[in-house]
């Protein structure tokens, strides 16, 4: 299973992500292991999506980047 993920960071913006372990992902950001969200923790998952494939996780992913 793949899944594409929101998470609010502690400035309020919404960053997308997409990964196969997700409870691991949101552990990572939260402990800083991620260069993009490092100085906007502490984050919070907003919503999730599952997909069987990943490069069906990738295409909602960036349909949802592309506004």
């Amino acid at each position: 299973m793949y899944y594409v993920y929101l998470i609010k960071l502690a400035n309020n913006d919404i960053y997308t992500g997409s990964t196969k372990d997700l409870k691991q992902r949101i552990a990572d950001h939260n402990e800083g292991k991620n260069i993009s969200t490092k100085p906007l923790r502490p984050v919070e998952l907003i919503f999730y999506c599952a997909f069987p494939t990943k490069s069906q996780a990738i295409k909602f992913e960036m349909y949802l980047k592309s506004g």
